[in-house]
């Protein structure tokens, strides 16, 4: 399914690192379709659970490397929140992929923080659903008013 996630996505950006993208870090670009895939392949509620999953796997990785621990790293950490090796298929590996290239991309880039983008795509899922249960809801309407004027 086709879903206007980069739309949503470069919005929450805007408002994050303001209006001129020539002033947003150079990785938005790179990320935007990577973070796509995510949606594209799980579906706008799947891929909300995964950008917050990721969001949790970054912060378990920079607690361990604060606290000077035992750091698995994000792949892993991912793994565990996401669930993703209880069921692995086609949609399920492209996304845990798209992340991870995501993680190693924004790691490339000095000032930026890959949490940043993961709660953009998280705000961004959440409008996506609300433009799709508006959607829903005008689509309720008109059939009840058909259904009222027969």
């Amino acid at each position: 399914m086709t879903y206007d996630f980069g739309l949503h996505f470069t919005q929450e950006l805007g408002n994050r690192f303001g209006p001129n993208p020539d002033n947003w870090p150079a990785t938005a670009e790179l990320v935007t379709p990577f973070l796509s895939i995510v949606v594209d392949a799980l579906g706008v509620d799947e891929g909300l659970r995964w950008f917050e999953a990721a969001r949790q796997a970054h912060r378990r990785v920079t607690e361990a490397e604060r606290d000077r621990s035992y750091n698995f790293g994000f792949a892993p950490y991912l793994d565990t929140a996401t669930g993703a090796h209880e069921d692995i298929t086609l949609p399920v590996v492209a996304a845990f992929e798209a992340l991870k290239g995501t993680y190693e991309v924004t790691g490339r880039e000095v000032g930026v923080d890959v949490d940043v983008y993961f709660e953009c795509a998280a705000q961004a899922c959440s409008r996506l659903d609300a433009a799709r249960r508006y959607r829903q809801q005008q689509l309720e309407q008109r059939r009840e008013r058909r259904v009222a004027a027969q």
